[in-house]
């Protein structure tokens, strides 16, 4: 049993495990463009500026990243919650756009794979996908590639 995709150490949420490797190479792959979101909450108070950049785009160790979508969920006092779509899952790249403007990630939750929502799921404790889950993780793949059939087990 291995992970499809990653989390890294600073992180938690929603983590799909598999014994079935190809299964997990379709789902993982950049290819696929198979959406991840995340809940993030940052040092600052997030306001439009704010997820406009990360929309637009930030220069990181010389490469250009950016979130599909950007939100701000709720502000406190001196922190806010963000939700974070990306499409393409490069390493620490919700962190390394905050680091280059100077904003401290201080939570990162993984809360969604393409259409499966991590939802009640406590941390620590996990349960195996149900059959219509699989197949609309399959789908969403098939849809992002353009495809009309996939195979395989979850």
């Amino acid at each position: 049993m291995g992970p499809v995709g990653r989390l890294d150490k600073a992180s938690e949420g929603l983590l799909l495990l598999t014994n079935d490797s190809e299964w997990a190479a379709r789902i993982s792959d950049p290819v696929s463009h198979l959406d991840k979101t995340y809940h993030t909450q940052v040092g600052v108070i997030a306001d439009a500026i704010l997820t406009a950049k990360l929309l637009h785009g930030l220069r990181t160790g010389g490469e250009l990243v950016r979130a599909k979508h950007a939100r701000v969920l709720r502000c406190g006092e001196k922190n806010s919650w963000l939700e974070i779509v990306l499409d393409e899952g490069k390493n620490r790249q919700i962190r390394r756009m905050f680091d280059s403007i100077g904003i401290e990630v201080l939570r990162l939750i993984r809360v969604a794979i393409g259409p499966l929502l991590l939802g009640e799921l406590a941390k620590g404790t996990f349960r195996a996908l149900t059959p219509a889950e699989k197949s609309a993780l399959d789908e969403a793949v098939r849809t992002a590639r353009g495809l009309t059939s996939i195979s395989g087990k979850g």
